[in-house]
Parts: C-alpha cells; sequence; structure tokens
C-alpha cells in the first residue's frame, strides 16, 4: 500500500498559517481565499491522520503533531526550494518574516533594508520589532524566519557579526548629576540584557540609584533622557545627534554582541541568502 504524499503547496499554506496564527492572515500572504486555506489544512489533516492546528479563540496555534510536522515541512520546502533555485536565473523572491531589537532597526537598517530591496526587488520582509527577549520564542515557535539578537559580549562565541558598547545618555540640557544623591535612571524591562548589565554597574560601583521610568521601546527611552528626568542606557550606534553620552561620574558599561539567530537549522536559500547579506554588511565596518 503506497504512502499519502505530502503536497508542497498544503505545507507552504500550512507554514504561514502556524506562524501567523490565523487563517485570514496566512491567506492574504498566500494568495489564497480563508476557505481555501480551511480547505487546504482539511486536506494535510487528513493527509497526516492527525489535527495540525487548535482552534482558540484569538485563532490558532499548532497541535503537538503542527509542531512536530511543522520540523519536517521547514527542511521539505527548503530543499525544494533550493532544488528549483538552481534552474532560475530571476533573483531571490518570495517573503521573509525577520525580527529585530529597536535599536539595531533604527541604527543600521535603513540603509541595509534599501540596499537588498533595490537588489531583490521581488522579496517581501516582514519586520518584527522587539527585544531579544521576546523574540527567541517566536523563533522556537517558528513565528519568524531570523532574527537579530543581543548576547551578552563574553558569552557570545563565534558568531558574533558585531559589537556594540552600551553608553548612559542624557539631555544636553539636563541639570549635573547628583554625587551624593540616589541617580534617577529609565531602563528597559527587568528581564532585557542592557537593563540586568547597567543595573549590574550601577551596584558593582556602589553607587545608590533608583530606577524611576521604564519603558519597553527605543522612543520612550531617548524621550526620558531629553527630559533630564533621568539617565538611560541605550547601544552606542543607537544614540541621537540630540543627546549627549554620559561618561563623567557613572560606572563603564560593557559591550553586547549582535548574532543571527534563525527558526530552523535548515534555513530556506532565501532566508540564507537575507542572513548572509546582513552578515556582510554588519560585519564591515560600514554597515
Amino acid at each position: 500500500m503506497s504512502q499519502p504524499a505530502l503536497d508542497i503547496h498544503l505545507l507552504r499554506s500550512f507554514m504561514e498559517v502556524s506562524r501567523a496564527g490565523s487563517i485570514r492572515a496566512a491567506a492574504d500572504r498566500v494568495g489564497r481565499t480563508q476557505s481555501a486555506v480551511s480547505l487546504q489544512m482539511k486536506r494535510l489533516e487528513d493527509v497526516v491522520g492527525e489535527p495540525l492546528l487548535h482552534r482558540t479563540g484569538s485563532g490558532v496555534v499548532p497541535t503537538v503533531a503542527g509542531e512536530r510536522l511543522m520540523a519536517g515541512a521547514e527542511r521539505i520546502l527548503a530543499a525544494h526550494d533550493d532544488a528549483l533555485a538552481g534552474f532560475r536565473d530571476k533573483g531571490l523572491r518570495g517573503a521573509i518574516s525577520f525580527g529585530c531589537p529597536e535599536d539595531y532597526l533604527s541604527a543600521f537598517f535603513p540603509p541595509l533594508l534599501r540596499r537588498f530591496g533595490q537588489e531583490n526587488p521581488a522579496v517581501e520582509i516582514e519586520i518584527i520589532c522587539a527585544t531579544t527577549v521576546e523574540l527567541r520564542p517566536m523563533l522556537q515557535r517558528r513565528r519568524i524566519d531570523l532574527a537579530l539578537v543581543s548576547n551578552p559580549a563574553s558569552e557570545a562565541g563565534a558568531d558574533v557579526l558585531r559589537h556594540e558598547p552600551l553608553v548612559w545618555i542624557g539631555g544636553a540640557a539636563r541639570e549635573p548629576l547628583p554625587q551624593d544623591g540616589v541617580l534617577p535612571l529609565a531602563l528597559s524591562a527587568a528581564e532585557t540584557l542592557d537593563h540586568q548589565l547597567a543595573r549590574a554597574a550601577m551596584e558593582a560601583s556602589g553607587r545608590p540609584f533608583r530606577i524611576t521610568h521604564a519603558s519597553n521601546g527605543l522612543a520612550g527611552l531617548l524621550a526620558i533622557a531629553r527630559s533630564g528626568l533621568a539617565v538611560s542606557v541605550v547601544t552606542r550606534a543607537a544614540v541621537p545627534p540630540d543627546l549627549e553620552i554620559v561618561e563623567h561620574g557613572l560606572p563603564p558599561l560593557p559591550e553586547i554582541g549582535m548574532a543571527l539567530a534563525y527558526a530552523s537549522v535548515c534555513p530556506a536559500p532565501l532566508v540564507r541568502a537575507f542572513g548572509d547579506f546582513i552578515a556582510g554588511k554588519l560585519g564591515s565596518s560600514d554597515p
């Protein structure tokens, strides 16, 4: 008795549904109607013989069987696309979902995205702006294809694309730092790397401080620094020209390592090509 075959189109739609968490959103991405994608999912479940998606009030999530199929589907689709790429001479095409922290995105990616888009006009890039802490689960659940993430420089290893120093920043018109009083700080969420490193530096120096403001977004931290109400922490590359790097009276901050992380151990050719492009540009002295 012959084994049922897995259709490439069904697998591709299944991956889009799993990543988007919505059949409607996946239908838009694959260029089909919502009912057509729902029918595709039913056909795929019939082939596999198990439910692949669990319906929730806000959308769909993969079942345990669906998670297993996602890993296999990624390898099948990557091999399929790689085989076809050898017969095409039309450049890269398709869609990528890329995750990136906000400070890296604003500091490095406007020229990178512009150049990649000019060279590859048939590629659609979805950008998810989030912290490294938020991006890693998205990679594990394959909600995004790849991400630029932060690691402590001491633990980053050989895959680091670039080292970026963290710096203290304040508004140009701010009051002088209090030498004896408690220093007000504006930091991102407690689980983020820059928050932990800034706090560790202050505690090691013995300088009294208090976290008076918090923001998960770069724009919020910059706004607080501009107000003069607190000193904040960002990567040096993300410091805008109207803010000052504060060095006197504060402990030095360490560098962090920027690295690429992929959702799959076998990324699709398009995903790998985009990752190689980022690595080549960020690894140079002038991205």
